[in-house]
């Protein structure tokens, strides 16, 4: 196996290189995402069971302190609307602009990959042909002294390079697209909590605005009526 990068030249050792880019990227991804998974799995959804009944201190308590992207999202979008004098419009903005800076964390170095996927199979046709060439010229070279035995080599030499170039672009392609498919999971869920917290903070004022006209109705309705007294003449 050596033997055969190292007759693939340069090449060879470019898709090489490559391929250990591709690795790097794809094990900072995998901890990445392993690494900002909710603790404990269950702690959104715990968090949104505490807001539904008001009990925003408790959902703070879930959601604080966790690197996941969709509990310091939450905790951002609590923390705004119950202390911040902003209104609504103003706060929704703020959140929704650091959702995009958080899906854009979950999509880092994706484009790298995508980038290598694409690339390595025309490095690996751009070897090919080079060998070719180098192969046919030595058989000019040769003249009528041509041994078949020098043109196969070179022959094989020359595909070695597209086989490692798809050896490094199927792998990396299927690992792009893997992440790719996470990143896209996450944001959804993202947009989705998000949602969740505003119509949550609706539903309660909403509450709270029919149970104060209730109770100022219920008021209104016990007072006293002025009597009228007629004096008779």
């Amino acid at each position: 196996m050596i033997d055969l990068l190292v007759n693939g030249g340069v090449v060879v050792w470019l898709l090489i290189s490559l391929s250990v880019v591709a690795l790097t990227v794809g094990v900072f991804k995998a901890w990445q995402f392993y690494s900002t998974r909710p603790r404990p799995a269950d702690a959104i959804e715990q968090a949104f069971g505490f807001l539904q009944h008001g009990k925003h201190a408790q959902a703070l308590l879930l959601v604080n302190g966790q690197r996941n992207y969709r509990a310091a999202l939450i905790s951002s979008t609590v923390q705004l609307i119950d202390k911040s004098s902003l209104a609504l419009d103003d706060i929704k903005d703020e959140i929704y602009r650091q959702a995009q800076l958080a899906i854009a964390q979950l999509n880092s170095y994706l484009r790298v990959l995508e980038v290598i996927a694409t690339l390595a199979p025309l490095m690996g046709l751009f070897g090919t042909v080079i060998g070719m060439i180098e192969a046919f010229k030595a058989m000019e070279s040769a003249g009528a002294q041509v041994n078949p035995a020098v043109l196969s080599g070179g022959i094989w030499q020359a595909l070695l390079t597209t086989a490692v170039g798809l050896a490094v672009a199927i792998p990396v392609s299927m690992l792009n697209s893997y992440f790719e498919r996470k990143a896209e999971v996450e944001a959804q869920a993202i947009q989705n909590d998000l949602q969740r917290v505003f119509t949550i903070y609706a539903s309660a004022n909403s509450l709270a605005m029919s149970s104060n006209n209730t109770s100022s109705s219920k008021q209104s309705s016990t007072k006293p009526k002025p009597t009228s007294h007629q004096g008779a003449e």
